[in-house]
């Protein structure tokens, strides 16, 4: 399947749920591979927060991503909507630090979205295939997620508050053509006695007998009714006897565990990518889809990684030599870590470096245990990275990368003289501003000896170089 995107811009305005304020979000198209991404577009410099797992700065009633002093909460409805129609890449431009509410359903999402229409790119959708079964359980609370293998996306979802008024319950979407009009209407909910913790706080503001189901799990004498209708700027509000504390009818008996499944589906939507497979959660949270997201999205790099070992025959001409490496990079002996490449794309880049005992390095590290340092490995994948980034760029070789960050960096072998390093470096997200994202790996044969993800900045040469480097 292609990847897609919206036709065209389309707004939607509402407020917030627990700040109260008016925002208006914005859905535009994006290029192949963008993703998810949320701008906030009213403060200076208009921040990026991509939707991704790894930016999940709170659970606490809802999931909110932060990246530097940038925050977007709950996110989670209108990545449902996303992922329900089956999107891959939008810019979702907000002027606010939440998602708006609207009816507490994704619907609006959903019907917004429709409206803009669907663009389809020539870039095939990359799918995260489940192929044995993965787990998370909290044993405190007795939530618990599994993914199964599957020849299509489908989610399961059971529920139980062990609640006199709000039983046990099921829900299930076999099929992602059944999104919209089975998943999509269903409202948020919360019970009565976190209502009132929550509106003494301050909290949800933009709260709203229309937006959520209140279920009463206590009796309320008309005072008490009363106060809560004051709190919550209505003129009066009841009980109806199925325990629901408005009049509002449910779209559905199993409404509550529906909109879980809804959340389930937004969360699990900033692993990425669609997934090919089976979602069994019982009891779940925000919580607990996110630390299950995480743990998915480590199998998928992990199961990318191995699948995708690069092939490296010796008697194969390269793409580019080391006379046309020096071309495009500023280093040179005795810190040129990079021989030849190999594969090149627009989102990845091979490179070798063959280590021989002839590297001065050796004299120090370590005598009669000679170990090529695993720093130099780094450096031998940025080296790799900074080919993909600078060969397209124009008046090359004045240009170099510096390292702004490395995250999530592992060693696992030795290698020692006589070992090729296969540097396989993949673009995690697109170059935007000269900010180039990497998963590195380094293999030997096919054993991955060290990976991490890097982070650097492309910057026109001059005479003085950026602090710190």
């Amino acid at each position: 399947m292609k990847q897609s995107t919206i036709q065209t811009p389309v707004s939607i305005s509402g407020v917030g749920l627990h700040t109260g304020r008016n925002v208006t979000l914005t859905f535009k198209p994006a290029d192949a591979n963008h993703g998810f991404r949320f701008q906030r577009v009213d403060l200076p410099d208009q921040p990026v927060i991509p939707a991704d797992v790894k930016l999940v700065f709170s659970t606490n009633r809802g999931t909110t991503l932060k990246t530097g002093e940038a925050q977007v909460s709950t996110v989670e409805h209108v990545l449902s909507a996303l992922m329900g129609l089956g999107y891959d890449n939008v810019l979702l431009e907000i002027d606010g630090p939440e998602m708006p509410i609207m009816n507490g359903t994704s619907m609006p999402f959903v019907e917004a979205l429709q409206q803009a229409g669907r663009l389809e790119s020539s870039v095939e959708r990359e799918y995260f295939e489940i192929t044995e079964p993965i787990s998370y359980k909290d044993e405190v609370t007795g939530t618990e997620l599994l993914a199964l293998p599957a020849d299509h996306f489908e989610v399961t979802a059971m529920i139980d508050f062990n609640s006199k008024v709000l039983g046990p319950q099921f829900a299930a979407m076999h099929n992602l053509a059944d999104y919209a009009s089975e998943i999509a209407p269903c409202r948020t909910f919360v019970f009565l006695h976190e209502l009132e913790k929550l509106l003494d706080l301050g909290l949800v503001k933009g709260g709203d007998l229309d937006n959520a189901i209140v279920i009463a799990d206590r009796r309320m004498d008309q005072d008490e009714l009363d106060n809560l209708a004051k709190k919550m700027g209505k003129p009066s509000i009841k009980i109806e006897t199925e325990g629901v504390l408005n009049t509002v009818k449910l779209h559905f008996p199993n409404e509550p565990a529906r909109h879980k499944l809804l959340d389930v589906i937004g969360d699990l939507a900033l692993i990425g990518k669609h997934i090919r497979g089976k979602i069994v959660a019982t009891k779940p949270g925000h919580t607990a889809n996110i630390e299950f997201a995480k743990i998915l999205k480590k199998h998928f790099i992990e199961k990318r990684r191995l699948i995708g070992v690069p092939k490296y025959d010796p008697d194969k001409e390269s793409l580019l030599d080391v006379n046309a490496i020096m071309q495009i990079l500023p280093h040179r002996y005795p810190f040129l870590m990079l021989d030849k490449i190999i594969e090149m794309s627009d989102t990845h880049i091979v490179g070798v470096k063959n280590v021989t005992m002839n590297e001065a390095l050796f004299q120090g590290h370590f005598p009669e245990n000679p170990v090529f340092p695993g720093v130099l490995q780094i450096e031998a994948l940025a080296q790799t990275g900074g080919i993909l980034a600078l060969h397209s760029v124009p008046d090359k070789g004045n240009w170099d990368t510096y390292f702004l960050k490395i995250d999530n960096t592992k060693f696992k072998a030795k290698v020692m003289p006589g070992d090729s390093l296969i540097l396989k470096m993949e673009l995690l997200e697109p170059i935007r501003r000269g900010i180039v994202h990497m998963q590195g790996t380094a293999y030997v044969g096919s054993k991955i000896v060290s990976e991490g993800e890097l982070t650097a900045q492309v910057v026109r040469r001059s005479k003085e170089p950026p602090a710190g480097e």
